[in-house]
């Protein structure tokens, strides 16, 4: 068994994560989550990455947090979990807030962390054999990985009670229904599905898809005239920008754009 729990591979310009402890699930102990934040930091600042796609190996995608190793911690739980949560929600706000559009290619079940984890991309695509649970009220734990923010914003308040509290668990076609995955396939078809996605998002403006992803954010958060104001500086900047340019004069010309960023 590998040492890592994760790789990345980077080619035309698509970054893959692969979660690769399958014979654990990919859990989300200290170390992925040290190297899932280190990986972030590498998809946002190598102008190499215009897009990344995350996804599992074997048959789980993520089955969230190593519970056999929080009670290893025995007493020392409480700082084990503050220090794993700080690297796993500082992944997490990466992805959020880096340019590049992030895929979730949900080879199979995400529960938990996991779930928390696909929660937090841009896009997800899921083959049809997936589950989807929240599963930490069931091990008297609350939630994390910015569950607590994305899922009611996904599915609506009571939805995300009854996840959450009642541990339902949904099918991929349930969760497309739900509004947590964008497209189901099938088992064989995810990654084709998921690099034609990214590829076809690599051609585009990253500077732009990330003012998109930051207006989207504030969005949450923002009053109406202070998220108005954000876009209007957003738009105002870049469409004086090489891409903003660009995008403009193909549209005008019915030609593809060939954006620099």
């Amino acid at each position: 068994m590998t040492d890592k729990h994760m790789t990345l591979e980077v080619n035309n310009g698509v970054g893959v994560i692969t979660l690769c402890r399958p014979d654990e699930g990919n859990p989300v102990v200290h170390d992925m989550v040290q190297e899932l934040l280190e990986n972030a930091i590498i998809c946002e600042e190598d102008p190499a990455i215009k897009t990344v796609v995350l996804t599992g190996s074997g048959r789980m995608f993520c089955v969230g947090g190593g519970l056999k190793d929080f009670a290893g911690e025995g007493d020392n739980i409480a700082s084990h979990l503050k220090l794993v949560t700080l690297l796993f929600h500082g992944a997490i706000s990466k992805f959020n807030r880096m340019s590049p559009p992030v895929i979730a290619a949900i080879n199979g079940t995400a529960a938990g962390g996991g779930l928390s984890l696909a929660l937090c991309t841009d896009l997800a695509i899921s083959v049809e054999s997936a589950k989807f649970t929240m599963a930490y009220t069931n091990a008297g734990l609350p939630l994390d990985g910015g569950s607590g923010y994305f899922l009611a914003k996904i599915v609506g308040m009571r939805r995300a009670k009854e996840m959450s509290l009642l541990n339902r668990v949904l099918s991929a076609q349930e969760a497309l229904d739900w509004g947590l995955v964008n497209k189901v396939v099938p088992d064989a078809e995810l990654m084709d599905a998921a690099m034609t996605m990214a590829l076809k998002l690599a051609e585009g403006s990253t500077i732009a898809y990330g003012e998109a992803k930051r207006l989207i954010l504030s969005g949450a958060t923002e009053g109406l005239e202070a998220q108005m104001e954000l876009e209007s500086r957003a738009i105002s900047t870049l469409a004086g920008g090489e891409d903003g340019r660009e995008g403009v004069a193909a549209f005008l010309d019915k030609r593809k754009p060939a954006f620099k960023h």
